[in-house]
């Protein structure tokens, strides 16, 4: 991408922007710096300031439990899982696209950041604040914000480098501006930072990241490469490479028509699972097939052992929603990278909320208790039909084999049958053996699976490649 030549008289913007970055990064570690002094002096009117924010706060949020849970839920945003699996995954995409030097810069910085929190935590040594009511807890030095050093870092260095393939830049901008200050008052709002170290983690961390934003653009001047606007983003010829679906065509076509065939299907699917909860539910006792239930349920029991709780603790976790919503991220991530459409992640990210909207909405309905055994898990307010782990582990790994088997040419595509085969009766049995479920719960989730993964298969058709119909539809 060229850099327009400036008017007359007047140096081009990046040479502007590179005027300017070197005296912005000294004035932020100059205030970086005079609050890492102010803090170690333990001037009073700072530490007032501190105390008494910390406290109003504090009185604000403890009594009003939904207000501490949004600020958990924002905070979490801010917390290294996150923030690793966002870098982690942004490089993969970008090495896979073969952008290299953006991938190694975002690894870079993000890196820097780590090493930078616990080093001038244990340099001030400021403990954390003390409140009336705790609403929060968290470990180590409070001086600065780990989570406002984190955000400004990683959320900044992903703006920097995804910015050429944003289409409104300041609107973007000012959206990841303001996610950064809400992740930093939420610190202050849960009572864990004072205000200073809030502000102290913004500071450094805006000098780090113009740190290495400044140091990335001396080396492409050096390398020969058109030093543009930051506005533009670290490398604006990379807009194409780093675009998550170049392919230019709809994900859904003819969506009006598609959502209804979905929403259509949903119901029917949530029809027929209910029906065959009914039954199992209030017609089932005292027949063969409620013995049956029952009986594979007690004799699993019979079996247990300390090391088979420990292995049956593992594939159960296999089948939790974390994990299976880590498992879809990541593969979803690696498809857009990879086969560069978004029909894939359409039909995964579909497939995993259509299996949780029918699960709660079945498992309401049907009330189902749980098997007559000792359970090995804590109790859980959902019913036991059907059952949730084992529709969430066959939804995730049907999906991934739909999309692997006829996408990947190379024998290794049978491995995805296996693991589509394999992870799912590990869930079963593990969940079975710790008493959470009986066998035709196993039963509901198959049903469960088989019917909307084959509608979404049908509708969406994820595997179709582009065509250019697709576009005017």
């Amino acid at each position: 991408m060229a850099v327009n030549a400036a008017p007359s008289g007047e140096a081009p913007a990046g040479r502007l922007a590179g005027r300017w970055m070197p005296l912005l990064v000294v004035a932020t570690g100059l205030g970086f710096g005079l609050l890492v002094l102010l803090v170690r002096l333990h001037l009073e009117p700072v530490t007032n300031v501190d105390r008494g924010v910390a406290r109003e706060l504090n009185e604000v949020v403890s009594p009003r439990p939904y207000l501490v849970n949004a600020l958990n839920g924002t905070t979490r945003l801010g917390g290294r899982p996150i923030m690793l699996w966002l870098v982690g995954v942004a490089a993969l995409l970008l090495v896979v696209r073969r952008q290299v030097r953006l991938a190694a810069y975002l690894l870079a910085t993000t890196a820097g950041a780590l090493l930078l929190d616990p080093s001038v935590k244990s340099l001030v040594g400021r403990l954390r604040p003390v409140v009336e009511a705790p609403v929060a807890i968290a470990p180590g030095n409070s001086f600065p914000s780990g989570h406002a050093l984190g955000s400004m870092v990683v959320y900044g260095a992903l703006l920097l480098v995804f910015l050429p393939e944003v289409r409104y830049r300041k609107l973007f901008a000012a959206a990841v501006a303001l996610l950064v200050v809400a992740i930093g008052m939420t610190r202050i709002a849960l009572g864990v930072h004072y205000l200073t170290d809030v502000l102290a983690g913004w500071l450094l961390g805006a000098v780090w990241l113009s740190v290495t934003a400044y140091a990335f653009r001396l080396w492409r001047r050096e390398a020969g490469h058109p030093v543009a606007p930051l506005d533009d983003g670290l490398e604006p010829e990379t807009d194409q490479a780093i675009k998550p679906a170049p392919d230019s065509s709809r994900p859904i076509p003819h969506r009006w028509v598609k959502t209804t065939e979905i929403l259509t299907g949903w119901v029917f699917t949530f029809g027929i699972l209910y029906a065959v909860g009914y039954l199992l539910k209030n017609y089932t006792e005292g027949t063969w097939l409620g013995r049956f239930d029952d009986g594979v349920v007690r004799w699993l029991q019979t079996l247990r052992t300390p090391p088979l709780d420990d292995v049956s603790w593992v594939w159960s976790k296999a089948g939790d929603i974390r994990a299976i919503l880590a498992i879809s991220l990541v593969f979803c991530a690696i498809a857009l990278a990879v086969w560069r459409q978004g029909r894939p992640v359409v039909f995964v990210l579909l497939a995993m909320l259509g299996e949780l909207a029918l699960f709660l909405c079945t498992a309401a309905s049907v009330q189902r208790d749980r098997p007559p055994v000792p359970q090995l898990d804590s109790p859980m307010s959902t019913s036991s039909f059907p059952s949730g782990h084992i529709a969430a582990t066959m939804c995730i790994w049907v999906a991934v084999a739909v999309l692997i088997m006829d996408r990947v040419s190379s024998r290794w595509r049978w491995f995805a049958v296996v693991l589509a085969v394999v992870m799912p009766a590990g869930v079963a049995l593990s969940r079975m053996y710790r008493g959470m479920h009986h066998p035709t719960d196993l039963l509901g989730a198959a049903i469960l699976t088989a019917l909307w993964v084959g509608l979404l298969w049908w509708v969406l058709r994820p595997n179709l490649r582009a065509a250019p119909a697709d576009v005017r539809t």
